[in-house]
């Protein structure tokens, strides 16, 4: 048994990478703590641990009195005269405490309670070293994935957990593969360290734009504005501080060599690099771009913003799904209203103004349909119903009824 135990220390000294002042510690409260509850008290005993030779030396202390009130911590002088008759009344007596005292049971508690606490020490360890990385990238692989999360395995075999939820909705993973993702967080559950990864947040994409374009990480060019739908789209407006320097052109690279490997990771995100400004009507004209605006005109207390557009426009402008301008919303922080020009400043003849259906759709339906831009009949049957749920924040059903009754005016 005491040899089992010296090779419990030397196995959590050996994989567990507990240094040696801290396993040091921890041994000798251990043996503290089991001698208490053997004789009431271990204060009058002393512990000598060597951790490379594996050996422990336990030292008990006792005072040569003539009438022993404390068994623990006295010895009569008649007791300890046969074993030495050199001693006299109030010297020290020290013998050494064989480990086959402590007892089977004893023993298995003495292992129970180094794995316990050296297990706490380890925990600790970890979330504090991660704790100091949030927000950085890691580089990891695939050890389970299941359905509502992957479980990753960093270069020390740590556990770190990818969320349904943090994943790139076409991204697919299997034991093996490597992942790379941002540590957005690090929190105690239970005495255990949850390490969160993520591939959906904005500082993803911003740690690997830092990684990709040496401009950035050098504080040359600064990220001023991360938005993104991911899997989908993203906007990064950018600055630069020497005029010298292209923002837009270094972030993209040399025939799309910077950009391409983001996207590659992003599994095809389409991302737009604009010029950061505070002028919000030139910053809402690049965010909106390549759709070209006719006209913008700004309302502080509301916080919005009205734009008109030629018809040919309007679909750049909103973008598949609504992205783009739900996006340029985000980086702006203004809602963002779109209203379609005519044609050559002629409405299309063929084509029927909502305004005209106000008896079979009620009107707060319609002016949330003109708000996206949608204020003719043709424009409305031009999306799909998911887009038009989305955008104008419509009820399915809704959706259905108004496409009925538009469509039914041209079937007639």
């Amino acid at each position: 048994m005491e040899v089992n135990l010296i090779s419990t220390f030397a196995e959590f000294k050996e994989l567990k990478n507990i240094d040696r002042p801290t396993l040091m510690s921890v041994l000798e409260d251990i043996f503290r703590t089991q001698l208490a509850r053997m004789y009431g008290d271990a204060d009058n005993f002393d512990i000598i641990i060597n951790i490379d030779k594996g050996d422990i030396s336990i030292i008990r202390n006792r005072t040569v009195v003539e009438t022993v009130e404390d068994p623990n911590k006295e010895i009569s002088l008649e007791e300890v005269r046969k074993i030495d008759d050199s001693y006299e009344v109030g010297e020290e007596y020290a013998e050494e405490v064989p480990m086959s005292s402590f007892g089977r049971r004893g023993i298995l508690n003495l292992r129970q309670n180094l794995s316990s606490r050296i297990t706490d020490i380890e925990k600790a360890n970890l979330y504090n070293k991660y704790r100091e990385k949030v927000g950085e990238i890691l580089v990891g692989e695939v050890y389970q994935a299941w359905k509502k999360e992957v479980l990753v395995m960093d270069e020390d075999g740590n556990e770190l957990v990818l969320p349904k939820t943090e994943q790139i909705p076409s991204d697919f993973f299997r034991k093996g593969d490597t992942v790379k993702a941002v540590i957005i967080s690090v929190e105690m559950k239970n005495n255990t360290p949850i390490i969160t990864l993520s591939r959906t947040s904005n500082l993803f994409l911003e740690r690997l734009f830092e990684q990709e374009v040496p401009e950035i990480f050098d504080g040359l060019i600064t990220i001023k504005k991360v938005v993104r739908m991911p899997g989908e789209r993203a906007k990064v407006a950018v600055e630069s501080y020497d005029d010298r320097i292209d923002p837009v052109g270094a972030c993209v690279g040399v025939k799309g060599s910077r950009i391409h490997g983001i996207v590659r990771e992003l599994r095809g995100e389409n991302i737009d690099i604009i010029n950061w400004t505070t002028n919000t009507q030139l910053l809402v004209q690049r965010a909106l771009s390549p759709a070209k605006i006719s006209s913008i005109r700004i309302d502080e207390a509301s916080k919005s913003i009205h734009i008109d557009l030629e018809s040919s426009e309007l679909a750049l402008a909103i973008g598949r799904g609504g992205s783009n301008i739900l996006l340029a919303e985000q980086l702006s922080g203004y809602k963002i209203d779109v209203y379609r020009l005519g044609d050559q400043g002629q409405e299309d003849e063929e084509d029927v103004l909502l305004d005209d259906f106000a008896d079979e759709i009620d009107g707060w339906i319609i002016e949330a349909l003109k708000k996206i831009g949608c204020d003719t009949a043709k424009s409305v049957l031009a999306l799909s119903t998911e887009e038009v749920m989305q955008r104008a924040d419509l009820e399915e059903e809704t959706v259905l009824d108004v496409q009925r009754i538009l469509q039914a005016e041209f079937e007639n």
